[in-house]
């Protein structure tokens, strides 16, 4: 399986913003160094950022979107029905991805065990690299005034230069 992403969403104040790197591996091998795995939907009102194995990542996003039709654009509902499907249904209980979604208002985290997850400090952190860029995405808030999307592309550089799946080519969007 393909592996090396890295993902984070930062909340600051009204601003939420969330990026990516662009290395994709296989074994110890890089096969791209520029990948988006960042996505903006519902009109660019919601953003999706994605880790795991990259088709099972689109499937999820796809349903993901159908979900927020359904529920005329609310993002939790969506997040939740996401969860409850993706747990319950036999074919997708498989996919090994993990969602990041952010709107104005929410930012959570989507998993195959059912887990719709809205972290307390406002920062999300998945994949390869994600423990390491949610750390100094944390150090940032506290003691910087850096702007969310400045917060974001600094934490990824700073994980980039610790985990070996984590390149600097950085990809980061932001909401206001």
């Amino acid at each position: 399986m393909a592996k090396g992403t890295t993902i984070l969403s930062v909340r600051k104040g009204k601003k939420v913003a969330i990026g990516g790197d662009g290395q994709v591996t296989l074994g110890e091998t890089v096969l791209k160094t520029d990948a988006v795995k960042i996505r903006r939907i519902a009109d660019g009102k919601v953003i999706v950022g994605f880790a795991g194995a990259t088709a099972n990542a689109f499937a999820l996003l796809e349903r993901f979107e159908g979900m927020l039709s359904k529920y005329q654009g609310a993002v939790r509902r969506g997040a939740i029905e996401l969860a409850k499907e993706w747990r319950m249904d036999r074919a997708l209980r498989r996919l090994e991805a993990v969602l990041v979604v952010v709107d104005a208002e929410n930012s959570l985290l989507i998993s195959g065990t059912g887990d719709v997850v809205e972290p307390s400090e406002g920062v999300i952190g998945v994949g390869s690299g994600g423990q390491y860029a949610a750390a100094a995405a944390r150090a940032l808030l506290r003691h910087t005034n850096l702007s969310a999307g400045e917060i974001v592309e600094k934490a990824l550089k700073i994980a980039a230069e610790i985990c070996i799946y984590t390149n600097d080519a950085i990809y980061v969007e932001e909401l206001p």
